[in-house]
């Protein structure tokens, strides 16, 4: 079977940076997810804070710069997008939302979306239902019921009764995001303590495992 482009777009602003970290996890989650099913994903990772000069650039002379329409081709021809933005001031990052802007307003209809933030707090979550939705709602981007958003905190923490850790808020979206590209509607929810339909006790040991923010992110650095 033919194989899907994945494209992720990452803001995170430091190298190494939580975004792209979860940016990361995310793709590898669906490239997972869609291999059960036999199908294979070609991932694009677009790092903005690579393109930022660019992007500033084309919105004073009005003409992009190879990179960036490179990144924007990229976006433009993607079958399906993982999108990941630092939330700052209870909003997307300035810089996130400019390059949506040099998108063209008509490239992602139609196209599923995952949304995804990380931030300092988890105050700042509902930033993806009030900020992150709408801006790809307006673009007629089909934006997946399961947002992930990952505050500090939740990188060491395995969740509770009343809330998934952050490893099944991954599962859960990335296997939203495989049913749609393989044009089998959305995924069947996950259930707390039992396995995720089609993933082995291990496979579902590994995603339960809870590894130490500081470790997962010095782990980018080599």
């Amino acid at each position: 079977m033919s194989g899907f482009k994945l494209v992720v777009v990452s803001a995170g602003l430091s190298k190494p940076s939580s975004t792209r970290l979860l940016a990361d996890r995310l793709a590898d989650a669906t490239v997972r997810r869609l291999a059960r099913d036999g199908r294979e994903a070609e991932v694009t990772v677009v790092e903005l804070r690579d393109l930022a000069v660019e992007i500033a650039n084309n919105f004073v002379t009005g003409f992009p710069g190879p990179a960036l329409s490179e990144a924007v081709r990229a976006v433009t021809e993607a079958d399906g997008l993982i999108a990941v933005t630092p939330i700052f001031t209870a909003s997307y990052s300035g810089l996130f939302k400019s390059f949506f802007d040099v998108v063209d307003n008509d490239a992602l209809t139609g196209k599923p979306v995952l949304i995804a933030a990380t931030g300092g707090t988890a105050r700042h979550s509902l930033a993806l239902e009030h900020a992150v939705r709408p801006l790809f709602s307006y673009l007629r981007a089909v934006v997946l019921p399961t947002a992930v958003y990952a505050a500090t905190d939740d990188w060491g923490a395995a969740g509770d009764g009343l809330t998934d850790g952050l490893p099944r808020r991954i599962d859960r979206a990335a296997g939203e995001l495989s049913a749609l590209l393989s044009g089998g509607g959305p995924a069947a929810p996950a259930v707390p303590g039992q396995p995720v339909s089609g993933q082995s006790a291990a496979e579902q040991s590994a995603v339960e495992q809870v590894v130490p923010f500081e470790q997962q992110l010095a782990a980018l650095r080599v």
